[in-house]
């Protein structure tokens, strides 16, 4: 399997997150990236894609401001890594705001996502990861590995969260479409509902969208990812949402892995996404499913089963210790 991997990912270095009424290292940091890459081997790096199939997905005005963020921080004469600490409801009036704080608001909707002097950087080059990744397999393999650093799925159009700033998953979607492709899947086996990927997509029928993932009752992202949520207008019927308890093993996500790869089926993609986070892993310190290393093989074997052309993206997993096996156990799986 072909890996993509760009070095000037490792630009983003948050240092930390808040959450819960405190600051804490962060989660989503550079030695994930040595976790990875040494079970993985040989690595390709990817071409510049330009801007323009990011901008399918993104708006203008939030890559301009993801570009700029972290120099408008330093020029109101803050320090070290920006942090959004207001944010406007919902039905509150659009403003036009210059401001950084005001911005960081209105482009984010959680704290422990910051923005610092190489995050765009680093966004960027994930992105162009996903689109290589995906090329490739337009271009007649199999698969492809995009380790994308940092992750996406928690983006959408123009906002940034859950430590990400760009939606690699649904920029591979999107490159696919705008390449020919007439129906494309993402299925998202992260931990965590991937909220920016399915409110990209949830008014459209030719990206279909299936999350396995934790009950968004008790968590995150809260407000996205419960089982009503099917998309709408043309988009109804589009988006399967399979929330699974706390303490969920491997018996247990049988079943809603089944029922995916059967409504994938019934899709009938001519390319395959699947956002694989590696934070299901029972030791994962900020989630709670309890599968195994031993069980990454398994489910990679099932999704390729469906002998579809795929991209695997990487999202989470936060167990640097065990990372590296359970991310080389689900590539060697497939």
């Amino acid at each position: 399997m072909r890996c993509i991997w760009d070095d000037r990912q490792r630009a983003h270095v948050p240092t930390g997150e808040f959450f819960n009424g405190a600051v804490y290292p962060a989660a989503e940091h550079e030695g994930r990236v040595t976790a990875i890459l040494g079970p993985i081997g040989s690595t390709r790096a990817p071409a510049d894609f330009g801007l323009d199939p990011i901008l399918r997905v993104h708006s203008v005005d939030y890559v301009d401001f993801l570009k700029s963020a972290h120099d408008q921080w330093l020029q109101a004469g803050r320090e070290g890594d920006a942090f959004p600490y207001t944010f406007p409801v919902v039905r509150r009036r659009p403003l036009q705001l210059s401001r950084i704080d005001a911005l960081l608001g209105r482009y984010s909707f959680d704290t422990s996502t910051p923005i610092g002097p190489g995050t765009w950087e680093a966004s960027y080059w994930a992105a162009q990861t996903a689109l290589a990744a995906t090329e490739a397999v337009l271009g007649g393999e199999r698969s492809a590995f995009a380790f994308c650093r940092p992750p996406g799925h928690h983006c959408g159009r123009d906002y940034l969260g859950g430590y990400s700033y760009l939606s690699n998953a649904a920029i591979a979607a999107e490159h696919a479409i705008a390449a020919g492709e007439a129906r494309v899947a993402i299925l998202d086996v992260d931990y965590h509902h991937g909220n920016g990927s399915q409110d990209i997509f949830y008014e459209r029928s030719d990206v279909l969208y299936v999350s396995i993932h934790a009950d968004p009752v008790m968590d995150y992202p809260y407000y996205w990812g419960h089982a009503d949520e099917t998309g709408s207008g043309l988009g109804e019927g589009a988006n399967l949402n399979l929330p699974l308890p706390r303490g969920t093993g491997w018996s247990g996500y049988q079943p809603a892995l089944a029922a995916a790869l059967e409504r994938i089926a019934s899709h009938d993609p001519g390319l395959l996404v699947v956002s694989y986070g590696a934070d299901t892993y029972e030791e994962d310190p900020i989630s709670h499913f309890k599968l195994k290393t031993s069980d990454y093989a398994p489910m990679a074997q099932r999704i390729a089963s469906l002998g579809l052309p795929t991209v695997i993206v990487m999202e989470g997993g936060y167990a640097v210790d065990a990372l590296g096996d359970n991310v080389g156990g689900f590539l060697s799986g497939f």
